[in-house]
């Protein structure tokens, strides 16, 4: 985390002491960029906490922005993947707990799958693709498949019997993919229509 936030300042401070102009308002433009994106998400908030770090490479290129927010969730879904894969190796867990989290366990890992193919997907097809409306329906599903294999992580525990800090932990990181995805899968379609 101190590493993180070194590296944001470091970066924060090379924007601020760039004397060209043009260098400063590009990151401005693409900022506006991505909140004006986001405003067609679901989670608008998140979409830009999410992005804006990835503005420069971003620009004004919905391609770009599209390939960006799906990156995003692919990463917050292999760290949580990790996350839970830690958990099952913890001991004195409860036998439904064990079985939750080995079940949620391999939704995750669907779902770092599902992603990491449509990503796939986006950044092989060509930007004058005539099969563009078929990659993209691809991408579509897959995304779409990854966000049913999250809800299903959650919904594993559902009830009184696994209530709890384990529960909480593993409910709020997967609710985050889950956003995230949402989020990304809103940008997808809306990249998909604009070539309609």
């Amino acid at each position: 985390m101190a590493k993180s936030i070194f590296l944001f300042l470091l970066i924060s401070t090379l924007y601020i002491s760039t004397p060209s102009r043009s260098a400063e308002a590009a990151p401005i433009k693409s900022i506006n960029y991505i909140k004006s994106s986001c405003k067609s998400t679901t989670y608008p908030s998140l979409c830009v906490e999410s992005l804006t770090a990835y503005a420069p490479s971003i620009q004004q290129n919905p391609r770009q922005l599209t390939e960006t927010a799906l990156s995003v969730s692919i990463s917050r879904a292999q760290s949580t993947k990790t996350f839970i894969y830690k958990l099952t190796k913890f001991s004195n867990l409860k036998h439904r707990e064990v079985a939750a989290i080995k079940d949620c366990l391999e939704e995750i890992s669907d779902t770092v799958d599902r992603l990491s193919k449509s990503y796939k997907e986006l950044k092989s097809m060509g930007h004058g693709s005539k099969d563009f409306q078929w990659h993209m329906s691809n991408v579509e599903t897959w995304v779409s498949a990854a966000l049913t294999d999250e809800n299903t992580c959650v919904d594993g525990f559902a009830g009184k019997a696994l209530n709890g800090r384990l529960k909480n932990s593993i409910k709020i990181r997967i609710v985050n993919v889950a956003q995230v995805t949402s989020n990304a899968l809103s940008l997808i379609t809306k990249f998909a229509n604009s070539k309609l």
